[in-house]
């Protein structure tokens, strides 16, 4: 099985292209702008990792990857206009510079795009594929959703919390691996498996994606840090801060959660530190990458197989604050 890096080259090859018509020029460059900005491509090439895991990688698997990565950067762009995200992936999100009326519609032009591609593949699978896609795509949407509403609420549980990121995060890794299976030919328990190793492990990331917007560097996050802080987000650093918060720490907190004082963002980051909310992350972190690895590990395949599953992981995780 080939490593992410050689599949990611692949990809690449094929994908850095322009994919739009010129004009009208306002609506087909603002979505060019994100997919030229770059990213790791994590997601379509867990399409063709989960593809190679049981075969030699299908021609469909190409026309997948890119479906599933011209719908994740459709959900970029509308998320990063929600969250009104000045940066993405340390560069001007395609809101800030195109506004927000062409962002809208540059994004609805990828989802588009995204099922011209799809519907490239063989009918052999084109059912199951595009039954696997829309099941994602919803429940992506629904993730965003609660976590919008999570941003009204007073509290928010750690379930809840983590049926949250589960849908906005990780079914789209977790998808993309079992959209490769499918291709690959693997049995139903063998797809389920790699669904859930790609689900804990996309939420394992999510708990280090939400601990380095609050304490990353921002150039080597690529994003503005404290940004879930001013959006008043319900992270797990914020739930759990509350959980554990003595009474004037908590009434500090909610105050804080109610100005949009200049030192908000130092002062909270300061309340997470006070509440050991830092190193109770590493932790979380850990019970879910745990929880990924043993599925992984119960996928009937040789365990030889598997290694570039788990450097992928290390993968994931490299990034630091």
């Amino acid at each position: 099985m080939q490593s992410f890096m050689a599949l990611a080259a692949l990809f690449e090859q094929r994908f850095n292209k322009r994919h739009f018509p010129a004009v009208p020029k306002e609506l087909y460059d603002a979505a060019q702008y994100i997919l030229q900005i770059g990213g790791k491509r994590v997601r379509p090439v867990c399409v063709l990792m989960g593809n190679e895991l049981f075969n030699d990688i299908d021609e469909d698997a190409y026309h997948v990857a890119a479906a599933i990565e011209l719908f994740h950067n459709f959900s970029l762009i509308h998320d990063d206009i929600m969250d009104k995200a000045p940066l993405r992936r340390g560069l001007a999100t395609v809101h800030t510079r195109y506004g927000d009326s062409s962002a809208l519609l540059a994004g609805d032009v990828m989802l588009v795009e995204a099922y011209e591609h799809i519907n490239k593949i063989k009918p052999a699978h084109l059912q199951r594929i595009v039954q696997l896609f829309n099941k994602t795509a919803r429940e992506v949407c629904e993730g965003q959703q609660l976590d919008m509403n999570f941003e009204t609420r007073d509290a928010v549980s750690l379930y809840e919390y983590v049926e949250m990121i589960t849908l906005k995060t990780s079914v789209l890794l977790a998808g993309s691996l079992q959209m490769g299976a499918v291709l690959g030919g693997a049995g139903l328990g063998n797809q389920q498996h790699l669904y859930e190793f790609g689900k804990n492990l996309g939420i394992a990331f999510q708990v280090q994606d939400d601990y380095l917007d609050a304490f990353g560097d921002p150039e080597k996050f690529g994003k503005q840090v404290g940004g879930d802080i001013l959006s008043n987000k319900k992270t797990f650093l914020l739930i759990h801060t509350l959980d554990v918060a003595n009474a004037e720490q908590r009434k500090e907190l909610s105050a804080l959660m109610n100005t949009n004082a200049e030192d908000k963002v130092a002062k909270v980051l300061q309340l997470f530190r006070d509440c050991k909310a830092d190193l109770w992350a590493d932790q979380l972190k850990e019970k879910y990458l745990g929880i990924a690895m043993q599925h992984l590990e119960d996928t009937a395949v040789l365990s030889a197989r598997k290694e570039e599953l788990i450097n992928l992981a290390h993968y994931l995780f490299q990034r630091q604050s």
